[in-house]
This record gives C-alpha cells, structure tokens and sequence, in this order.
C-alpha cells in the first residue's frame, strides 16, 4: 500500500508585536539560527525598536501562548533604489516547521509592509540555508541575485558624523 502524504496539521497561532517579556524566548529561538545574545541585550532591542514603529516592527507568533517564532522588518530608504521592506530575521522553534508559522509571520511582515505604503519586501538568506530558501520560494519570492557580505568593526572612542 502506498503512503498518502497529507498537509501538516493547522496550528492556531496569534501574531502580535514583540514584547520585553518575549526576551527569553527570542533569546532561544535567536540560538537555534546560531547566534548567542543574552536576554537583557535583546529586552533593550526589544525596548529600543519599538520606538520607531514605522520604520521598523517585530512579530511573534504564539501557540499555547508559548512563543514559537519571531520575524523582523524594517523599511529602508537608499539613494539608487524605491523603499522597500526587509525582513532581517525570521526563525520558527525546532518541531514547529512546516506547520504554517513561518507563513503566517512573513504575512505579518507583508501587510505590515503594504501598510507603510511600500510595494516591495525583501529578504536575504545565508546560502547554506537552502530549506530556507525552498521556503521562500514557495511564499512567492523570487530569487535576484547572489552576494557576499563583508563587514569591518569600527573602534567608537573617534566616531564623528
């Protein structure tokens, strides 16, 4: 007899914005994509984005009311290209995948987006995360390009702008 594959089962999530108190749990989910941050790091994030709530906005989404996943966009403005949204981070807990939260976030992150009167979002991804990638390929994405990311560390005893 052969298998019959079947969608995953429907969750029910709420999505709403971070909160201090979500610290912890970013903080964990934060790990399971590789990087190490601590919670009060992350409350003062927390603490210093949703400051600027145009510009920039972090969901979570919660199952139980455990938090199970968190995205992040923000707006950016350059001289050579439109506005457009950026989603900087997105992760979905261990055994939460492929049940529909990492869709619901970048839902989220979208009409949030469209709210601002922007018509575009983007999203970069690792090139070794190649589920994340199929992911968002099937969200609609489309693939433009391939880069490399360089980064230098800048002493701020002289910073001067």
């Amino acid at each position: 007899m052969a298998a019959i594959e079947t969608e995953p089962a429907a969750i029910s999530l709420v999505v709403r914005r971070v909160a201090p108190e979500d610290a912890a749990a970013v903080v964990e989910l934060s790990g399971q994509l590789g990087y190490s941050i601590s919670i009060e790091t992350v409350t003062e994030r927390i603490r210093t984005l949703t400051a600027y709530p145009r510009n920039q906005a972090a969901f979570v989404a919660c199952a139980n009311a455990e938090v199970v996943g968190w995205i992040e966009a923000v707006i950016e403005h350059h001289l050579q290209s439109p506005p457009h949204g950026m989603i900087t981070g997105l992760v979905v807990r261990d055994g939460m995948r492929s049940l529909g939260v990492g869709k619901r976030l970048c839902a989220e992150a979208e009409a949030w987006t469209r709210g601002n009167g922007i018509a575009l979002l983007r999203v970069t991804s690792r090139t070794t995360r190649e589920r994340a990638h199929r992911f968002y390929l099937r969200e609609g994405f489309t693939q433009t390009k391939t880069s490399a990311v360089f980064e230098k560390v800048l002493s701020l005893a002289k910073a001067t702008i």
